[in-house]
């Protein structure tokens, strides 16, 4: 199966962000996604062309058109997030972006009507039917199908410094699970999610693709739900280890980040100089230690096995990619992932909420509204 990589201009960048609809009296998640949608229908009567729904009935998702700064597309998704309120606050629902809700039950969502979802669901049954989670995706543009592979290897090494940054998935159906970002280790459970493979030609990843639709695993090559894939039909690299971060600010750093990354990797292709990649065993331990311990975690930076602390290695990274933002005109949002790693993550703020309403999961869904609405303020 041949499979078109539809390149696109390099450095553009797009995002994706999932919202979950809560009730603003007791926090709960609320099955209103379609009412939502139908109120933002445009004057013809067509869906929206930037939000739209999901898997489940309780979440809509803003889509970011095609951008060349990371604030850029963080401006649109603003601007969709008022238009989503807009029709929402009348009508009695709140947002909040986090990657699990505190204590939503997965028995009582309802899933969106359309055949894919039917069949993900027969499919995958009780796994499938407890993906209740929310997260952020970025994509960036890519000029050439012979840089996919190689970039999507040199992201890998850094794909748990960003899933450490956004984890804000500590409570699941009520307990806390001891994890900074539960959503990583319940998305890998279905049967394409998780981590990619690491494939040296794009014609292997055309024969994995040929294979798994062959043997009925998937329809096609959107259904390869990796932490960090190709996106062939928009020409980009999509990254989706993130859990859906609180904030405006907190995504908007996320994406500068990506976005220097991504540019940094390129620059070193440009001059010929191989990328630093990891074993696969060193990139799956670094996933699970970012999972469990989000910006606590101490990773592997090397193939040869050093260590660092997380927030440490990204304040390496800052000061490396400060050349490269300036040029991307994303330094503002980038400078706000130190302030992340100085304020505490989500699933760290989400935990102190808990302990000072003494365990009222309720209260901790009330400060991630308050959070998506205000912001986090100076500190």
């Amino acid at each position: 199966m041949d499979i078109d990589f539809a390149p696109s201009a390099r450095g553009t960048i797009g995002l994706e962000w999932e919202l979950a609809l809560v009730d603003p009296d007791d926090g709960g998640l609320v099955q209103r996604a379609d009412e939502v949608l139908d109120a933002l229908r445009l004057p013809d009567g067509s869906p929206h062309p930037h939000i739209t729904g999901e898997l489940l009935q309780n979440t809509v998702e803003l889509v970011s058109g095609v951008h060349t700064t990371a604030g850029g597309a963080i401006d649109d998704l603003r601007h969709q997030l008022d238009e989503v309120r807009a029709v929402a606050a009348p009508r009695g629902i709140d947002l909040i972006s986090s990657g699990s809700h505190p204590f939503g039950q997965w028995f009582e969502q309802p899933i969106s009507d359309k055949q894919r979802y039917h069949k993900l669901i027969d499919r995958t049954q009780w796994w499938g039917r407890n993906m209740m989670i929310w997260g952020v995706h970025v994509h960036v543009g890519v000029d050439s199908v012979d840089r996919v592979l190689p970039l999507l290897d040199g992201l890998l090494t850094l794909s748990p410094h960003l899933q450490a940054l956004t984890a804000s998935s500590p409570f699941w159906a009520g307990v806390d699970t001891g994890y900074a970002s539960n959503r990583a280790l319940m998305f890998q459970q279905l049967p394409t999610a998780g981590l990619p493979q690491q494939f040296r030609a794009w014609s292997e990843f055309e024969r994995y693709v040929t294979d798994m639709t062959r043997t009925g695993v998937i329809d096609d090559c959107t259904e390869v739900r990796w932490d960090l894939r190709p996106a062939p039909r928009w020409g980009t690299l999509e990254m989706r280890s993130c859990d859906a971060t609180s904030t405006v600010d907190e995504f908007a750093a996320v994406a500068a980040l990506i976005h220097c990354l991504v540019e940094h990797l390129n620059r070193e292709l440009d001059a010929g100089r191989p990328l630093v990649t990891l074993p696969r065993w060193f990139v799956s331990e670094n996933k699970w230690r970012a999972a469990r311990y989000g910006l606590d975690a101490e990773l592997i930076v090397s193939a040869d096995g050093d260590e660092r602390l997380v927030t440490d290695d990204l304040e390496l990274w800052l000061d490396r990619l400060a050349g490269i933002a300036g040029d991307l005109g994303c330094a503002r949002e980038l400078a706000f992932v130190a302030d992340i790693a100085r304020r505490g993550g989500s699933y760290q703020r989400q935990r102190a909420n808990a302990t000072a309403s003494a365990g009222d999961l309720s209260a901790v869904v009330a400060a991630l509204a308050r959070e998506l609405r205000e912001g986090l303020g100076t500190r």
